[in-house]
């Protein structure tokens, strides 16, 4: 066998000795401290806990469709409730209500009542799922010397918190809702300026904006074509003109050589063929615009008008002028005193001429001005881009932070609506609080298995103190290790027979003291098991 194993055995031989021999002070030390410790425990003060547990209902609608105006969790929640319901303001007139702490008004101050009504109430979190994060529920529980009282406190704390959860989320629906209006407002307000902004622009610059720009090159365009129309017209007439001048300037001559007559006096241009080539050409012009547009253009009207007034001149001729002699050269045209009329025809037709022809420069004038001022409007017309592009970025931004801000707005609405209706997130008690039956504190069973624990100890101490101050040797083992000198002879025990009825004796004196030792301390101890 090892060393070590014999130096194992003979120690727990040595301690099992001294047990024995000591067993008195061990048994007797254990049953007194035991029983002391366990009827003083019944001197403690009962304290009862009452306990309920509150459960956070989640929304009921969906928050893709309502978001909640609290951006705190569960948690945080609880914690900042907790601390405005523990504060002195609400936990001293709880303590007066319900007449807490009548033995310690009279050393402990306002403030000390209100912390050491802290320490008796407990608020834990039920986190079934260690992986979560947040809590779903939390017990709130109170401790006092009264069961009846306890549970009263305890479901008073339990109508602060849900008052104090539905106060907390009100005040911040409301203070959001506050705040996201007035910004609302500042936001309107902004708009209608950048509004009012775009529409002076747009009216001081109307025919310059960039949304115009097709139909000022449309109008311009036109103008142009207008402007050749007129062109063309005006050239017509100054051509009319020559030639109604020419005309006159034949019936004066034609006058002239009838005054006197001059036989055979003739003229070297036939007025009639004249106007018969001027009605053709006309006509040939019509045909040409008729091709291109319609009856209704006016360049086909003014040609129309034109041709009217040549087969009028041409008629006029016709009536006026003498019919050719048989055999003779038609070009002889004899004086007749019939031309004085259409002398005043053609001065009439002159006349009508010029005024026409003042007519189209004006028109020429106007057109030509009013190409000037849209070929200015489409110059201008980067620059009021580059403007307008600068008008409308505000504009935009300031509109698309406005439609945020009212999508805000209404989101918190429906939040606050939501909440009023009590379907945001509460609490709500699931667990009302309970009406102990059995004290929670003191813990008299601990308290009496930790004074017998205690008892043995103190026991085990005084038996080896009084072994190691007694000086009497029990085996030949103690002889040799306290002289240190061999042992030569050992003598046994040798007892008469009135020696061995006294220790007989002794010895069940010794079991009935113990037992009754035992006994008492186990009925101590079962009694303290029953009260706690």
């Amino acid at each position: 066998m090892p060393e070590e194993t014999q130096d194992l055995n003979k120690t727990i031989q040595q301690f099992m000795g001294i047990a024995i021999r000591r067993r008195w002070w061990l048994i007797a030390t254990t049953c007194v401290v035991a029983s002391a410790v366990a009827l003083g425990s019944l001197v403690l003060t009962n304290e009862f806990t009452s306990e309920a547990t509150i459960l956070v209902v989640q929304q009921q609608v969906p928050e893709r469709y309502v978001v909640p105006n609290t951006t705190y969790s569960v948690r945080e929640a609880v914690q900042s409730i907790s601390e405005a319901v523990l504060s002195r303001a609400r936990l001293l007139p709880m303590i007066d209500e319900f007449g807490l702490y009548q033995s310690e008004r009279g050393h402990v101050g306002r403030e000390g009542l209100a912390q050491l009504m802290r320490k008796n109430i407990q608020i834990e979190p039920i986190q079934k799922d260690p992986t979560q994060k947040d809590i779903n529920a939390f017990k709130i529980s109170f401790t006092c010397d009264n069961p009846l009282i306890a549970e009263k406190v305890t479901d008073r704390l339990t109508s602060l918190f849900i008052e104090e959860n539905l106060r907390l989320q009100e005040q911040q629906d409301i203070g959001t809702t506050g705040f996201l209006k007035d910004q609302l407002t500042a936001a309107e307000q902004k708009l209608e300026e950048q509004e009012q902004r775009l529409r002076d622009f747009r009216m001081s610059n109307l025919g310059e904006l960039p949304d115009q720009e097709r139909g000022n090159l449309e109008i311009l365009a036109g103008l142009h074509s207008q402007l050749q129309s007129t062109m063309s017209e005006l050239s017509r007439a100054q051509e009319q003109r020559v030639y109604l001048s020419s005309l006159l300037d034949q019936y004066r001559s034609l006058e002239e050589a009838g005054r006197p007559v001059v036989p055979g006096a003739v003229v070297s241009t036939n007025p009639l063929t004249a106007a018969q080539a001027e009605l053709e050409h006309l006509e040939s012009e019509r045909a040409s615009l008729l091709a291109r547009y319609t009856p209704k253009y006016p360049g086909v009207v003014e040609v129309n008008r034109q041709i009217a007034q040549q087969e009028s001149l041409l008629a006029h001729l016709r009536a006026s002028t003498p019919k050719a002699v048989k055999g003779k050269a038609a070009a002889s045209v004899p004086a007749d005193p019939a031309e004085t009329s259409g002398q005043a025809q053609l001065r009439s037709q002159l006349e009508a001429n010029r005024l026409q022809m003042e007519d189209l420069a004006k028109s020429q004038a106007q057109l030509e001005n009013q190409i000037a001022a849209y070929e200015r409007r489409l110059n201008q017309t980067p620059v009021r881009e580059e403007q307008l592009t600068d008008i409308l970025r505000g504009y935009n931004l300031a509109k698309q932070h406005y439609d945020d801000l009212l999508s805000k707005v209404t989101e918190s609405e429906m939040a606050t609506s939501l909440a009023e209706r009590q379907q945001g997130q509460q609490f709500r008690v699931v667990d009302p609080p309970s009406l102990p039956v059995k004290p929670s504190s003191p813990k008299r069973t601990k308290i009496a298995l930790g004074g017998a624990a205690a008892g043995l100890l103190l026991g085990a101490v005084l038996a080896l103190l009084i072994e190691s101050m007694d000086p009497v040797f029990y085996s030949e083992s103690d002889v040799m290790q306290r002289l240190k000198v061999p042992l030569l002879v050992s003598l046994p025990l040798v007892l008469t027979p009135a020696e061995e009825r006294r220790r007989r004796w002794k010895g069940r004196f010794e079991w009935v003291g113990a037992t009754a030792l035992l006994m008492i301390a186990a009925v101590a101890e079962l009694y303290v098991l029953r009260k706690g």
